[in-house]
């Protein structure tokens, strides 16, 4: 059933007019140059939405400081609901599943409210090659469009804007055996500030995330559980590999190049405890797209492997980072 509330058979709605799959530019976050074309899958769908609607995302990185190293994964970073209320006016609340997916989609698109929803990259085109029609992995989407006569829907994920069609959305909309789990993302009181306004905002939000930094180096307690877990990787094989490297090596590097960026966005001038903080957060990232690899190939081949000079420079640049922030 498509009817709103009103009782009316709504078939079509859109969150953001004005928006086209064809031609669509991703944000400079998601530019050529980045270490990590795509950060995680929430974190790209905040900077192509702020993106999508004339906001700057950079201000998002104060919270990628204070990631830590949880034991089997590092933190996945998620942009702080209050922060995206305080520096864009952007309200997001729980959706409650009570009706089928095309439903909620109906009703919130056509009020103007973008839904982000769990989904199947299984069906997901944009991920043609890895997992689309190859592989059931769980990703997050922002529904912008719906058109259920179509069978279409646009959407963004990971570092763009894309559409599915026919049975793909078919699947996407159709939820399983548990009610998914989905937001809706309140826009009606969006606000555009300056820039000025909001790096004065983001260093605000960053005294906040200075308060919960790790208590110690999260980058030499990962060398000392990777030490402890690089046999037990090569023993599975490069497919858990790639399982394991996505939850630890990827959010620490992608996290970082985003506080990276976000310190340099802050204009700081060379010299100052800023720019000295950028400079090494962007050696954490850079350093753990070398490790990516480098532990690929140490997983696939039985020959030792000796990657401490790597993880002490990072770590060392971890320490660098938080004591320029300590100064600012």
């Amino acid at each position: 059933m498509s009817m709103d509330l009103s009782g009316r058979d709504v078939r079509r709605a859109t969150a953001l007019p004005g928006l086209a799959v064809d031609g669509y530019l991703p944000h400079a976050l998601h530019g050529g140059d980045a270490h990590w074309l795509e950060k995680n899958c929430y974190v790209d769908l905040w900077i192509e939405l702020l993106h999508a609607q004339g906001l700057d995302p950079h201000a998002l990185w104060p919270a990628a400081v204070a990631l830590d190293f949880e034991g089997d994964q590092w933190t996945f970073l998620k942009p702080p609901h209050g922060e995206l209320r305080a520096l864009y006016g952007i309200d997001v609340q729980e959706l409650t599943v009570w009706r089928p997916l095309s439903g909620h989609a109906i009703e919130h698109l056509g009020a103007g409210r973008p839904l982000s929803i769990e989904a199947d990259a299984f069906w997901l085109p944009d991920t043609a090659g890895t997992d689309y029609h190859q592989n059931h992995t769980k990703t997050t989407i922002v529904l912008n469009e719906v058109d259920l006569d179509a069978r279409r829907i646009a959407y963004f994920h990971n570092a763009g804007y894309f559409e599915a069609r026919d049975d793909d959305v078919t699947q996407l909309l159709a939820g399983g055996p548990l009610p998914l789990y989905a937001e809706f993302i309140r826009t009606d009181r969006r606000v555009a500030r300056s820039t000025e306004e909001l790096q004065m905002l983001a260093l605000q939000h960053l005294v906040d995330h200075l308060a919960f930094l790790p208590a110690t180096n999260p980058v030499r307690r990962f060398a000392a559980r990777l030490a402890d877990d690089l046999p037990l990787l090569r023993e599975y094989g490069l497919g858990y590999y790639h399982q394991w490297a996505f939850g630890t090596v990827r959010q620490l590097g992608a996290a970082f190049e985003l506080a990276a960026r976000g310190l340099a966005w802050q204009g700081a001038p060379a010299g100052s405890p800023l720019h000295d903080a950028a400079r090494a957060f962007d050696r954490v990232a850079r350093d753990s797209k070398t490790l990516i690899l480098k532990l690929a190939r140490a997983v696939a081949s039985p020959r030792p492997a000796d990657l401490s000079p790597l993880l002490d420079g990072m770590a060392q640049a971890w320490d660098e980072g938080m004591a320029a922030l300590d100064a600012a």
